[in-house]
């Protein structure tokens, strides 16, 4: 099935790591949200195999404060919450 993790560490400055678990190959989407809800980093779009993965967000030109992240693979999406404390 389809897994989108908590952020760890979280809090976190300036790097925190994201781990995703992949059922099938498709399309997957990663992308980091402001609490506004725009768009500010994209960190996975592409076509990727079933498996584990694990994204690092070097969020060292963001500001602190609270962001969302979320994962759109197929049918399936999952958004959580993470802080960046500088």
């Amino acid at each position: 099935k389809f897994l989108l993790e908590q952020n760890y560490p979280n809090p976190f400055n300036p790097v925190t790591n994201i781990t995703l678990h992949i059922s099938n190959s498709g399309f997957v989407s990663l992308k980091v949200y402001d609490i506004s809800g725009r768009e500010v980093k994209s960190l996975v779009s592409t076509v990727l195999s079933a498996g584990i993965y694990k994204v690092d967000l070097d969020a060292l030109q963001m500001s602190s404060g609270v962001y969302f992240y979320r994962l759109q693979a197929g049918s399936f999406s999952e958004t959580k919450k993470m802080v960046l404390i500088k």
